[in-house]
């Protein structure tokens, strides 16, 4: 569901990185209230982890359609809302700065509709409401549908409401928002799914890494937090420079309903703002839509994931260091989950 910069108006773009701002700059100041400096390493591993999960677009049977993981309730299942914020913000960050993926001026409104949603209505909502006397897998399979269609559809709806604000006329309000709600309707089921069964696998091995879980019968940790945390980097590094060879080549959600409405994926834009956006990303992006340059090779796409989510992981814990996150030695005595 990444928006091209021709889908928002610079005035609009403003305001979404105003209000995306605002929230990682709340999101900051919460963080930096806890004191569980063990979660540093667990925002590199998950932000890599959902950078190499986003490569893999899977076929929605039956539509033409292909969709993605968006990651903001798992991230924030495993390291809460605003943690979890944080660190989609560095996903969204590395793949527009890095591979071209979603324009610059419309990393705001991305940041809106795929982390906010996600990491606040889906976890501090959703997940935590659904958690608070205690978590089994049934439950976490239930929060981790009901929280990826409910985000997900608010996110499709916010892409509607921007692009009508910002004048597409090429995307009639009506016929867009007929076109994206069902079909990632059917994203946010099979997200649901996705998510669910990686909660599941960390409940079942490491139940305290798991955010906002009451304290009923939590199964004993079978691995440590360093075998887990291996694990999931070694998944991760799978994903991204393997599985992501076998990824759809299906439009996405948001480009197949641009297809059906305006009959292209790709609207042209004009002005200074565009063009100033796009020569920032020509030269900070040195694998631009995950390939080698002037080169179709496979190997293309094995590098963007290995190196993407390498990139992800450092940019995730050098600002968690940078700010000082969880560093907060007064925010009392809650549990740990190092070991």
């Amino acid at each position: 569901m990444h928006m091209a910069d021709a889908l928002i108006m610079p005035a609009a773009a403003g305001v979404m990185f105003a209000a995306s701002g605002a929230a990682a700059a709340y999101s900051v100041y919460k963080v930096r209230q806890e004191h569980a400096p063990e979660k540093i390493p667990v925002m590199g591993v998950m932000g890599a982890f959902v950078f190499a999960a986003q490569m893999i677009n899977f076929t929605i049977p039956g539509t033409g359609s292909s969709g993605h993981l968006c990651g903001g309730l798992l991230l924030s299942a495993v390291l809460g809302p605003y943690a979890g914020f944080l660190t989609m913000i560095g996903v969204l960050l590395v793949q527009c700065l890095f591979f071209a993926d979603g324009g610059l001026l419309a990393l705001g409104c991305n940041i809106w509709n795929m982390a906010f949603y996600g990491c606040f209505v889906g976890a501090l909502l959703i997940w935590k409401g659904i958690m608070q006397n205690g978590a089994s897998k049934k439950k976490i399979t239930l929060a981790s549908i009901l929280g990826c269609v409910i985000t997900l559809q608010m996110g499709a709806f916010s892409v509607c409401i921007e692009t009508y604000l910002s004048g597409v006329s090429e995307l009639p309000f009506g016929a867009f928002i007929g076109a994206m709600q069902p079909i990632h309707l059917a994203i946010g089921l099979v997200e649901g799914l996705i998510t669910a069964a990686v909660l599941c696998f960390i409940y079942e091995v490491r139940p305290e890494l798991l955010w906002g879980i009451g304290w009923g019968s939590m199964p004993q940790s079978r691995f440590s937090l360093g075998k887990t945390l291996g694990i999931l980097a070694a998944a991760a590094a799978a994903v991204g420079g393997l599985l992501s060879l076998f990824a759809s080549a299906l439009p996405d959600g948001l480009e197949w309903a641009m297809e059906r409405v305006a009959g292209t994926s790709e609207l042209a834009a004009s002005g200074s703002a565009y063009q100033a956006a796009r020569s920032i990303q020509d030269t900070t992006a040195f694998l631009p839509d995950y390939a080698l340059p002037g080169s179709e090779s496979a190997a293309g796409t094995t590098v963007s994931g290995l190196v993407g989510a390498l990139i992800t992981a450092a940019v995730c814990i050098v600002i968690a260091l940078a700010f000082h996150f969880f560093r907060n030695r007064k925010a009392g005595s809650g549990k740990q989950i190092a070991g």
